[in-house]
């Protein structure tokens, strides 16, 4: 690009989106202000796939709807939106989740890690890592198979719906649905991890002790985790559902 544009040019163009007055110079210059995050998510993503064999996906630009929605519903500048350009990670379970997460920061030194699991944005619950290429921001979500199906099943009921139910609004009705389905997942995921981490302690400790009750507490892990499996599969063939049928479920209510 020949010439540099600046952040005051930035932020003008972002009251220019929140407002909705923009002209036509204005979507070039956005256009041109999104391609500069284009090197850094490539950078951001390959980096993904070569050092921890993942596959993400996501989009080296936002659209322009997004961001100027994004300006609008948040007091932001559009030089402070660090999602411009933005990938995705979906992980088996929680305890994956941690590892990828450990090894993302491990990756990119740099980076600011945001985990809305225990203080959850409207229901939305992920960790969203902001890595830092060539001074430019790339958002990394990295969400769990459950995690994800929540945001798909809200997204979805957004777009049959109200757009506000993403961001808390919309209707009651709809809003506690999701709200105790994430609760939930919250619950689930919590236990799962917790077991898992007992089943760790426990197969360290049979290494020394052959004992008869190490036996049957290693089996209760295992009896444990194997119902808690079969509830979990449940759980995704439920949203999985509610996300095919969303008809189906708002006639439930």
């Amino acid at each position: 690009m020949g010439t540099e544009i600046s952040k005051t040019q930035i932020d003008r163009l972002g009251d220019r989106l929140r407002k909705g007055n923009i002209t036509d110079s204005d979507l070039r210059l956005l256009d041109e202000y999104r391609r500069l995050f284009t090197d850094a998510y490539g950078i951001v993503a390959g980096g993904i796939r070569r050092q921890l064999d993942l596959e993400p996906t996501g989009r080296p630009a936002k659209s322009t709807t997004s961001i100027a929605e994004k300006l609008r519903r948040e007091s932001i500048r559009l030089s402070q939106i660090q999602d411009i350009a933005g990938c995705r990670l979906v992980v088996s379970d929680t305890a994956e989740q941690d590892r990828v997460i450990a090894a993302l920061e491990q990756l990119f030194p740099n980076s600011n890690v945001i985990d809305r699991r225990a203080k959850p944005s409207h229901g939305y619950r992920a960790v969203h890592i902001i890595a830092q290429s060539q001074y430019k921001a790339v958002e990394i979500q990295v969400r769990t198979t459950l995690q994800q199906l929540w945001a798909e099943l809200s997204e979805k009921l957004s777009d049959l719906l109200d757009p506000a139910i993403k961001y808390g609004g919309g209707d009651e009705s709809i809003k506690e649905l999701l709200a105790e389905a994430s609760k939930t997942i919250a619950k689930l995921e919590k236990v799962e991890l917790d077991l898992k981490a007992q089943q760790h302690l426990s197969s360290l400790g049979s290494e020394v002790d052959l004992t008869q009750d190490s036996s049957e507490v290693t089996m209760n892990l295992q009896i444990k985790l194997a119902l808690l499996q079969e509830t979990r599969q449940m759980l995704i063939n439920l949203l999985q559902s509610a996300i095919e049928d969303p008809a189906g479920l708002l006639e439930e209510e």
